[in-house]
Parts: structure tokens; sequence; C-alpha cells
């Protein structure tokens, strides 16, 4: 039978302790007790872990072996912020899949009040990403960066190889830019943009030429934003694992 998994809170080289919802849920929901063996995920490592004290707000572990464990698609993607509910199960599916880092996009068609709100859901974004990580039973929790304007982000992306989800791009496909890439490796590092509804504005498409991202289609059909995101990193992941 599979062990649950938990991500720690803390930890140090012998321990990892859960605390708040994760401890609380642990020790009274599922009524946890010294000795009983889970894993244990501390500092990006897997571990068979040991509980060793139990409190409604505190459970510390003791760390036994590292287990052997996945490593994260080496994805960073720049998501325009979109409808709330639809954002979260975008952020949560891409989690699944594996990606690295997620950085939530203001773009100039972004409804003026998602991006007034997009700050306040940060945290709440950060939580979906953990759940999703402990049930996808990854050793990584996506980074969820704070929401930003699209200029600041792309002068500090350092990505080599970078794609542009672009409705006007009819030819180029994700998959034809990877065989051409210079770095097609799990080792490289890649980005990925995905607009928002109504697309990018020709200013941003601009911003994204200047700074040497390469325009991508998936296909004649018009796709929500959300059902885009997924696509395009199913496609990605499809080349480097």
């Amino acid at each position: 039978m599979t062990r649950r998994r938990w991500i720690a809170d803390t930890w140090t080289s012998t321990t990892a302790t859960l605390t708040g919802e994760q401890a609380a849920h642990l020790a009274r929901v599922l009524r946890a007790t010294p000795g009983q063996i889970y894993d244990i995920v501390a500092g990006g490592f897997l571990h068979r872990a040991e509980i060793v004290s139990v409190q409604p707000t505190e459970v510390v572990f003791a760390l036994h072996e590292e287990l052997e464990s996945e490593t994260a698609l080496p994805l960073h993607l720049l998501l325009a912020v979109f409808k709330f509910d639809h954002m979260e199960w975008a952020i949560e599916k891409a989690t699944e899949l594996g990606v690295d880092r997620i950085t939530p996009i203001l773009a100039r068609r972004t409804e003026k009040h998602l991006s007034q709100a997009a700050a306040k859901r940060a945290e709440r974004w950060r939580r979906i990403a953990l759940e999703s990580s402990k049930q996808s039973r990854r050793t990584t929790i996506p980074t969820i960066e704070e929401p930003s304007s699209l200029k600041p982000v792309l002068e500090k992306v350092n990505e080599p190889v970078r794609l542009l989800l672009s409705e006007t791009e009819q030819e180029t496909s994700i998959a034809s830019v990877l065989k051409a890439s210079t770095a097609p490796d799990i080792r490289s590092t890649y980005a990925l943009a995905i607009g928002p509804e109504g697309g990018w504005t020709a200013e941003e498409m601009l911003l994204f030429q200047e700074h040497q991202w390469h325009p991508v289609t998936l296909g004649p059909r018009i796709l929500r934003a959300e059902t885009a995101a997924i696509s395009a990193i199913a496609i990605l992941s499809s080349h480097l694992l």
C-alpha cells in the first residue's frame, strides 16, 4: 500500500515538522500516533519518516532513509490572470503536471477587477499548489510569484527557451521550436507564456519580441486560457521526460 505523503513546514537534518492545518488534520482527523510511518518531503528531498510526537498544532517526525523521487519539470509558466475559478484550476493542474514556477501576469486585457484583487489571491494560489503537490506526490512545491505587470517580469526571465502562445501564429508549433532549440533536454530550463481572454495586445507582443520569445501555436482551434495552458505544458512535458 502506498504511504501517504506530507510536505514538511520546517525541518532539520534529522527531523521534520508539520504545523497548522497539516498538523491538525494528521492529529485530529487521522488520529496519528507516535511510531506511525509516512513519507515526508523535507527541503526538496523525500524520506521515510516516523512520528515521534503528536500535538494538535505540531507533529514531529524522525527522518529515516532518503527515497528515490522525481524532479520538477524545468518550466516557468507566465500565466495572465483570468477568471479566478478557472485560474485556480489551471494552477492546480499545472502543479500536477510538474511545473516548477508560476508567475501571474497582470496583462493589459486582464479585467480590471481581477487585476485589483490578484495580490490578495496569491496566498490562496500557493495553498492550492501545496495541496496539489501532496495529491500528485511531488517532492517540490511550485513557486507562485506575486502578480506583476508584464514588462518587469520579461526583464528578469533568464530561461534559454521562451515560448509565447500566440493567436496570430499559425505555423510554428511548440514541438518544432524544441527540436530546433540548442537546449532540447531536461537539464535546460524553459519559459511558457499564456495570455488572457482576448489575447496579448500589440504592445505586449512587441515586448515579447524584444526579449526573444518564440511565438507558437496549438493549432486552429480557439482554446480557453486554462485549456491552452494545460495542453502546452503536456506537449512540452512529452518532449522532456
